[in-house]
């Protein structure tokens, strides 16, 4: 029983290996993405934000 135990372990082990260039990868692609997003629409998020705070300001 306890060799089955170990086997599983081991699987378990070696299985989650192979998942974290994965995830390293699909993190920098996301902040990959962010970046770019950012600097298009940044300057337009800026205004829009701009003009919110002074409507807001405005009453």
């Amino acid at each position: 029983m306890t060799t089955r135990i170990m086997t599983a372990l081991d699987r378990l082990r070696d299985d989650n290996r192979g998942d974290v260039p994965g995830w390293v990868l699909i993190t920098l692609m996301t902040a990959g993405l962010v970046i770019i997003i950012w600097g298009l629409a940044g300057p337009a998020l800026s205004s829009v934000f701009e003009q919110a705070i002074e409507r807001v300001t405005g009453f």
